[in-house]
């Protein structure tokens, strides 16, 4: 079942790419951006491969990625910015976040707005929901489209170069890639783990 759905996923990929050529790349980045589970370990790896045919240019295809992330981030920015504190400050408890939270969020940002913008848009699955807590939390909008232009450009132009390379087996890559995906999915439950644990423990915790 699942590897129908991958299988089916891919075609669609390909067909988009082909037809749509760059600007095709650009609207599956859009879409992967705003945390629609489209693998940029498909659409990058792709668009390489038929870089090796003479179809593309991969300077083109990393540009393309990077415009299209932007594109999309700030979608994901947009809705944070304007909705989701709000969002938050009024049903926030309900999945257990606080105002404290929140300022945890703008003191990170604050802090460290540079490395965590550019540095999440070269991490499988943290890539596709970086882009809201930074709304969220204000991060300046110039700076955010910068480092995420030029993470996401790394990131297309190092899938796209390994598609180049692996010719018609640029399909493979998907699967060499996918224990990055399982690194990080289980980084985010145990956090999330944590995350619960702390607040119920300061819920029923006794006051002094």
């Amino acid at each position: 079942m699942m590897s129908q759905a991958v299988s089916s996923l891919t075609h669609l990929i390909t067909q988009i790419i082909s037809s749509l050529g760059y600007p095709g790349v650009a609207l599956l980045m859009v879409l992967q951006t705003v945390a629609i589970p489209i693998p940029s370990e498909i659409i990058l790896p792709f668009a390489g491969y038929l870089a090796s045919l003479g179809r593309f240019n991969i300077w083109l295809i990393a540009f393309s990625g990077g415009l299209g992330s932007c594109l999309g981030a700030s979608i994901a920015y947009y809705i944070g910015y304007k909705g989701g504190r709000p969002l938050v400050e009024k049903y926030g408890k309900m999945i257990l976040i606080s105002e404290y939270d929140l300022q945890l969020t703008d003191k990170f940002f604050s802090k460290n707005e540079t490395w965590a913008i550019f540095f999440g848009q070269l991490l499988p699955v943290v890539r596709s929901f970086i882009a809201f807590p930074a709304g969220i939390a204000k991060a300046n909008y110039r700076k955010f489209l910068v480092y995420t232009f030029a993470g996401s450009f790394v990131w297309s132009l190092v899938l796209a170069y390994v598609g180049l390379k692996l010719g018609p087996q640029w399909l493979v890559l998907r699967e060499r890639f996918r224990w990055l995906d399982y690194v990080v999915v289980l980084a985010i439950i145990i956090f999330l783990i944590f995350w619960v644990w702390r607040h119920l423990r300061s819920r029923y915790e006794p006051k002094a």
